[in-house]
């Protein structure tokens, strides 16, 4: 794979036209207490009113473990304390809770109630417990002490039809990404299942509409849950999407709503998984979802999720989830975009950064009138503070499968996203939503396109005696590293907030997008020799 150096934080037009400065030397910022987090967290909480001391029957934070043996001392050491410890077996992780006063007491922090901007009442603490020495031998890491995880629907961007390309059909979009010679051999998804994680529901006459317009067969996605109240026509594109391209896929809608209510969002989000994989194991996963921003949490509140991620990967889940549509600029959770940008705005949606999470970019596309591939570049848009996500994990330490990468970001952490597709709504694909025919775009349509020609291609691969393609990034990188059939189209053109594209892996588009044909041939030649076997 060819590589390339780039400058880490090479900032594109809306932050090189605020000029502002990354600069690692002397701050100005006031000093603060050992202990007291700073950034977003502490935004969120100066944006908040303080109640004064937390009033709640329980609080709870997360402690990562070292190993997965029953953590004795931390539940003997919380028991004198007041606290109780909720762990299952083979868990590296334990929850931890008690009366406000007592957690505090045993960490050594104040937790106080807060009411947010949007009227939501929450418990935090201003400060990062510290693990307490008498716990040190089985407790690694803490999470944060916080009830309410900042979080954000994903809301297409949605344009009319009067757009000069009209939006891409599905045989338009088989054709931009190569994957019209695997639906040509009958490969359409049978077999697979794909599920969309959402907190908004759809109407069937959306789907019925689509299906008759592009002579598709009528489909009803099963539910996972009660059916979400929301009409934002996030779900409807991207059961549409991948409706699109894999049209005899299983398609579920996941209601993930009850996720952000309440505390333990993380915990809840992995719960959800778990569910997902008990009730659909070897299904293909679709987000669209923002949980937080990677400087609100730490990576000890990610284990439950990280968890059951792996867990479902290993039974053969695929896994996608939008980069997110600010540029890279998650942390400023797409509010006051007529502040000049900071260092503090810089981040990635929390889960979407997970190492085993596949995390998807986007692009502004160009095709012929039948859909064939012309160019792409990578979709920013700054005078509607709109953009591809990517950039440098807060959290997570960069997994094996990058380690080759030469990019000059801060060593040692995980680079997003790891690839890309179209997601430009004036280039986006065609959809209906509330009996209209539109075009949809966004990151959270470039993730459902490549759930649903993950589809297809493990409808190839089960065919032609492989298995389904389970945790996908290693093969991504492995391929990319070189293989019999180029499988990537690299996007060298454009940028985000973060950094410009350019020849190779970038933090913009990742490793590029799809050739689904070359792409899941290389798949099964690496299924039968072996990764690394090249």
């Amino acid at each position: 794979m060819t590589t390339r150096a780039t400058k880490w934080l090479s900032l594109g037009a809306v932050v090189a036209a605020a000029g502002l400065s990354f600069a690692t030397g002397q701050s100005d910022q006031p000093v603060v207490a050992a202990g007291t987090i700073t950034g977003p967290y502490a935004l969120l909480l100066s944006a908040s009113t303080d109640l004064g001391p937390a009033r709640g029957d329980l609080v709870q934070l997360v402690a990562g473990l070292h190993t997965d043996s029953r953590p004795a001392t931390l539940f003997d050491w919380a028991q004198q304390r007041g606290l109780s410890v909720q762990w299952r077996s083979g868990d590296r992780w334990a929850a931890v809770s008690g009366a406000p006063g007592a957690v505090g007491a045993a960490f050594g922090v104040a937790v106080h109630d807060y009411r947010g901007r949007q009227g939501q009442a929450f418990y935090a603490s201003p400060q990062q417990p510290a693990i307490p020495a008498a716990v040190g031998g089985e407790v690694s890491e803490l999470g944060r002490i916080l009830g309410h995880i900042p979080h954000y629907e994903s809301v297409p961007v949605i344009v009319p039809l009067d757009v000069p390309d009209q939006g891409l059909p599905p045989a338009g979009l088989l054709r931009t990404y190569n994957a019209a010679p695997l639906h040509a051999a009958g490969h359409t998804g049978k077999g697979t299942t794909v599920l969309v994680f959402s907190f908004d529901g759809f109407d069937q006459e959306d789907l019925d509409l689509y299906a008759t317009s592009f002579n598709l067969p009528k489909f009803t996605p099963e539910l996972m849950g009660d059916m979400p109240s929301e009409r934002t026509g996030e779900a409807t594109m991207d059961l549409e999407a991948i409706h699109a391209v894999a049209p005899d896929a299983k398609k579920v809608l996941v209601n993930a709503r009850s996720t952000v209510s309440g505390d333990a969002t993380y915990q809840k989000i992995g719960a959800l998984m778990e569910e997902a994989d008990r009730r659909y194991p070897g299904a293909v996963w679709s987000f669209s979802i923002g949980w937080g921003c990677d400087k609100i949490a730490t990576a000890a509140d990610l284990l439950p999720v990280r968890s059951a991620l792996n867990t479902a990967l290993r039974h053969g889940t695929t896994a996608f989830n939008a980069s997110g549509d600010l540029a890279g600029l998650e942390c400023k959770g797409g509010h006051n975009w007529s502040s000049p940008p900071a260092p503090d705005d810089v981040g990635l949606d929390s889960v979407a950064s997970l190492p085993e999470m596949t995390d998807v970019g986007g692009t502004t596309l160009s095709t012929d009138a039948e859909g064939h591939w012309l160019a792409e570049q990578s979709w920013f848009a700054p005078a509607i503070s709109q953009g591809t996500g990517g950039g440098v994990s807060n959290l997570f330490e960069r997994p094996p499968w990058q380690s080759e990468l030469r990019i000059a970001a801060p060593p040692n952490r995980r680079l997003t996203p790891d690839i890309a597709a179209v997601a430009d709504p004036y280039t986006g694909v065609r959809i209906v939503f509330r009996r209209q025919h539109v075009v949809g775009g966004g990151t959270s349509l470039a993730a459902p396109i490549w759930a649903g020609l993950t589809a297809l291609m493990n409808d190839y691969l089960i065919r032609n005696g492989g298995a389904p393609i389970g945790e996908l990034n290693p093969l991504l990188y492995e391929i990319a590293q070189g293989a019999r059939l180029p499988a990537f189209r690299d996007v060298t053109l454009g940028g985000n907030a973060v950094d410009n594209a350019g020849p190779g892996y970038d933090l913009v588009t990742g490793l590029g997008t799809p050739d689904v044909d070359h792409l899941a041939q290389d798949i099964l030649a690496l299924q039968r020799c072996g990764v690394g076997c090249g």
